[in-house]
């Protein structure tokens, strides 16, 4: 006996199907967040390095004004806001109390505070994304057991144990488990390999947010004509 899809999904009981769209719903989202944060992540990459080759040159000539200004065309680029940032806290403290050296290290805090806020913001969608790569599993196992108890019913009804009376409930589970372990597998993979790329991420924000301070307490002495 062959059962196709559509009569598996027919012998369904009301939990289990609940159980399938849960999982293929699971599915959509893992599939959405993967999708939407590769995206981010190349389009990230691809205004960091415009803004990085344009903004060097800058920084070679002193045009600290002209950075500033080139870092409000790239106005999601993480790199670039922490430019601007760092650049405007440095001026705005430099000639208070304390001097350069102060005005530098308020620099580094506040650079600090606004790298953990690109980072939360970058890994968005990250928590669902793991969620579901822990979950499914389970909720796949829920689905298998609803299947054999479906094929026992199937024994109880028929009065014996012949293919036909477990093969919807063996099929049943079978299937549920499939779909849990693909959304669940595809979800870690996709989870770690994402994660890395952040953390390569961040460890290159937190190296420009260190160049840049070290470029402002270097500057100081020769960078009032920029202001």
């Amino acid at each position: 006996m062959e059962l196709s899809l559509f009569e598996i999904w027919e012998s369904m009981s009301l939990l289990s199907r609940l159980v399938a769209i849960s999982l293929l719903g699971m599915g959509v989202a893992s599939f959405a967040v993967i999708i939407e944060r590769t995206w981010v992540l190349r389009r990230t990459d691809r205004e960091s390095m415009e803004f990085a080759s344009k903004s060097r040159s800058q920084f070679a000539d002193g045009d600290i004004a002209g950075v500033i200004e080139l870092a409000r065309r790239f106005t999601r680029n993480p790199l670039a806001r922490l430019t601007a940032i760092g650049v405007q806290t440095f001026q705005a403290n430099e000639r208070k109390d304390g001097g350069p050296a102060a005005a530098a290290e308020l620099t580094r805090r506040e650079l600090a505070r606004k790298l953990e806020l690109y980072s939360a913001e970058g890994r968005r969608g990250m928590g669902m994304l793991a969620s579901i790569g822990s979950t499914a599993p389970f909720i796949g196992l829920f689905g298998t057991v609803i299947g054999i108890i479906v094929a026992f019913q199937g024994i109880a009804s028929a009065g014996g144990g012949g293919i036909a009376a477990v093969s919807a409930g063996i099929a049943e589970a079978l299937i549920v488990t499939a779909v849990g372990l693909i959304v669940a597998i595809t979800s870690v993979l996709f989870f770690n390999y994402l994660s890395g790329r952040f953390d390569r991420l961040d460890m290159q924000m937190q190296h420009a947010a260190g160049e840049l301070i070290d470029y402002l307490e270097g500057a100081h002495g020769h960078g009032g004509r920029d202001r």
